[in-house]
């Protein structure tokens, strides 16, 4: 696990809003990751997990709110600032996102192609760097489609990781994974966290990777966070949405007949 001691804030979002056409998808988040930790975004399908990492990232410009990263509003940045901030982060996206064109060196060094002024010899060692941290050393002549599922997932990871950055993002890295790989994917975050001092955010709705993972959760419903604490504060938690989460329990909602029609002639929204 992470030190125990106080450590700078890496992210922090103040009063997240954010809206897909009139559906309000975030609903006033705040949230702080911590230089050094693992923090990980677990809810439901629809709780707003993979939308929060989008404003993370500066994909989507929010409502209203702030989210600040390495120090700054990235809520206002123009485009060429936002690629020059990127050059410390690192995102491993959830089907890999190879191009399925290039070779798996090739993936690799797009960042470097894209973002650094290096020869092609130290370009080649550095992705023979990242493979190694991936156990992919000499797999970096083979396409994507010669890779299996978990191959492609540790490819991903190098690529997110050959610029060195100081925040690194994961979008369901478990999913589609047998268990014993997943296990191993588990592991390897944890390497990059420790050896590497990342700060890392994963989104996922795996339990036992969660809770192996985690320095802290924060758990999401309906575009609210409903906990940010610790794993055992988690587990411990008495809240009956995030009980439901963790014991995969079907909630039963109570449809009045007046709301069920309104929503069905478009009046309720």
């Amino acid at each position: 696990m992470a030190s125990d001691r106080p450590q700078p804030a890496i992210i922090e979002v103040q009063d997240l809003v954010a809206h897909y056409g009139v559906r309000r998808i975030l609903d006033g988040i705040s949230l702080t990751v911590n230089d050094g930790e693992i923090m990980v975004i677990m809810g439901g399908s629809g709780s707003g997990k993979s939308t929060l990492l989008r404003y993370l990232l500066g994909l989507n410009r929010p409502t209203s709110g702030k989210v600040r990263m390495l120090g700054k509003d990235i809520t206002h940045m123009s485009g060429q600032e936002l690629f020059e901030l990127r050059r410390n982060i690192g995102v491993a996206f959830q089907g890999g996102a190879l191009f399925g064109s290039m070779t798996v060196g090739e993936n690799i060094r797009l960042p470097l192609r894209e973002h650094a002024k290096l020869d092609e010899q130290t370009m080649q060692i550095m992705t023979r760097m990242k493979l190694e941290v991936v156990n992919l050393l000499g797999f970096e002549d083979l396409m994507p489609a010669e890779l299996s599922g978990g191959m492609v997932k540790r490819a991903a990871v190098a690529r997110a990781i050959i610029m060195d950055p100081k925040l690194l993002f994961f979008d369901e890295p478990s999913a589609g994974l047998d268990p014993v790989t997943a296990a191993e994917l588990d592991e390897l975050i944890l390497r990059l966290r420790d050896a590497m001092h990342m700060t890392i955010i994963v989104v996922t709705h795996e339990l036992e990777s969660a809770f192996k993972i985690a320095d802290r959760i924060a758990v999401l419903d309906a575009g609210k966070i409903l906990l940010c604490g610790s794993v055992d504060e988690v587990r411990q938690s008495g809240d009956e949405r995030i009980q439901d989460i963790l014991n995969r329990r079907p909630r039963n909602e109570d449809v009045d007949p007046e709301e069920y029609l309104r929503r069905l002639t478009g009046e309720a929204l």
